[in-house]
């Protein structure tokens, strides 16, 4: 006794199954597909030079970004907007570096 299957169903089955999973994921928010408007500048940063004996003034209420060292790169990340986070440049796209960790070196 050979029987065939019909075998069409199941892969409707299967496509409908991914594609109604990918759905779920992206509606939730567990997956984002990222377009170039997504690495637009976010916010403008100004450093303040400090001289000693002259004061300067600076706002008291935080900004809405924090700072953390990352493998010797300083990482901002937005608080106001879960899960934002970025490389702090300056102008020719370097990435300013962090003090507080050493440096990953190429290890040879």
């Amino acid at each position: 006794m050979s029987e065939e299957r019909n075998m069409i169903p199941l892969i409707l089955t299967g496509i409908g199954t991914i594609i109604g999973t990918v759905g779920c994921l992206w509606f939730y928010g567990y997956l984002h597909f990222a377009k170039p408007e997504d690495a637009l500048l976010l916010s403008d940063f100004t450093m303040l030079k400090t001289v000693p004996g002259e004061d300067y003034k600076i706002s008291v209420t935080p900004a809405a970004q924090v700072a953390q060292c990352v493998d010797g790169v300083l990482v901002m990340f937005d608080t106001e907007q879960k899960g934002l986070s970025g490389v702090l440049v300056n102008n020719k796209k370097q990435a300013v570096r962090c003090m507080g960790q050493e440096t990953p070196q190429l290890q040879q």
